[in-house]
């Protein structure tokens, strides 16, 4: 064996465990279990000192980490003070981010659950208050904002999203009329299939896609950015500068989603339109007898009531988005939880508000 270990039980208080040769990789190294003996036999403290002729790598603090959890599971110390600094070093960096363990009882308590639904609660409604209060001091013109922050903003949720938003709304519009065309041909009533997809994409469909991708693009891409911020503790550093982040980092945000997403539906409307009347006429419909239903199909309050869905729609993106990465807290994979839970919320806030809005729509006759 290229390695070798003493062990000297001549203070059984604190028994030292001498390691001397190769401890590096490529060697033959023993078991941690052979300091057992040592733990066992000690009060407190186990001491590990290097012996003669001593080299080592990362593997030694492979075996010093074994050695410590060996130790805690006896409710046992141990002392690595002997060793130079840089092998300390090591172990500190080692130690720096604790396992993630979850308990069993935990996991399946329903109060965690309750509880953790609850906070996040109180914490959704703190963010919503303290977004309400920074745009009453943006209309105050209090607000820290600045108007190169709101278009940069803007470019991120506007035109740098057109791309994919036109590519889903055409096949969406089409995936609408061939179902409607399928069905609808049973009856003789192929016409009326304009009247689906304008109805459609104009009251669900268009501002509906529209927030999925803008959440899973841009809220997410905020998300993780706030995060980072958080994480290099650059928020912290503007609170020291006496700036607020809300004003500095949301309000942006906030206006340039409020912006775009009304726009970007609308968009959306025309291309599903589009893509609707690409597929009829692919079958069994004329272009000019397509256009002719579409233009009697909706009215312009079906059209404001679908930018209006996604007015709702770009504010919850922010909501989700924003409320994630400024509650960011930890390590660079807090980051990537923060992202994923913008992305989360945002859809389950997409459903909620929709089937609100319907709601609403329907008892007003909209």
């Amino acid at each position: 064996m290229d390695t070798d270990f003493l062990i000297d039980f001549s203070d059984l208080n604190a028994p030292v465990v001498y390691l001397a040769g190769a401890w590096v990789t490529g060697k033959q190294l023993p078991e941690v279990r052979i300091i057992q003996e040592a733990i066992c036999t000690c009060i407190n403290t186990v001491f590990l000192v290097p012996g003669d002729n001593f080299e080592w790598d990362s593997r030694l603090l492979a075996f010093i980490l074994a050695a410590e959890r060996l130790c805690q599971e006896h409710q046992k110390k141990l002392d690595i003070s002997a060793f130079p600094e840089s092998v300390q070093q090591l172990y500190d960096l080692a130690k720096a981010v604790p396992p993630n363990i979850s308990s069993p009882e935990e996991s399946h308590n329903h109060w965690t659950f309750l509880k953790s639904f609850w906070v996040g609660a109180i914490e959704t409604l703190g963010f919503i208050g303290e977004m309400c209060i920074a745009v009453g001091r943006l209309f105050a013109g209090r607000s820290h904002m600045r108007a190169v922050d709101l278009l940069f903003c803007l470019n991120q949720a506007g035109p740098k999203a057109l791309g994919i938003l036109s590519l889903l709304s055409v096949l969406v519009g089409m995936i609408l009329a061939y179902l409607g065309m399928i069905q609808l041909s049973q009856f003789g009533a192929e016409v009326y299939v304009a009247n689906l997809v304008a109805l459609g994409m104009v009251r669900e469909m268009g501002s509906l896609m529209t927030a999925v991708i803008m959440a899973g693009r841009t809220g997410a891409a905020w998300a993780s950015e706030l995060g980072a911020m958080q994480v290099n503790e650059e928020v912290d550093a503007l609170k020291t500068m006496g700036i607020r982040p809300m004003d500095f980092l949301v309000m942006p945000r906030l206006l340039a989603m409020a912006i775009a997403m009304p726009l970007l539906s609308a968009y959306s409307f025309i291309l599903g339109m589009i893509g609707g009347g690409v597929m009829t006429t692919g079958m069994e419909m004329t272009l000019r007898m397509y256009l002719h239903q579409l233009l009697q199909s909706f009215s312009p309050g079906d059209v404001l009531a679908g930018c209006f869905k996604g007015f709702i729609f770009g504010l919850l993106i922010v909501l989700a988005g924003c409320q994630s990465g400024m509650n960011c807290r930890g390590s660079s994979a807090a980051v990537g939880e923060a992202t994923t839970r913008a992305v989360v919320q945002a859809i389950v806030y997409f459903v909620i508000a929709d089937a609100a809005l319907n709601l609403m729509f329907y008892k007003l006759g909209i």
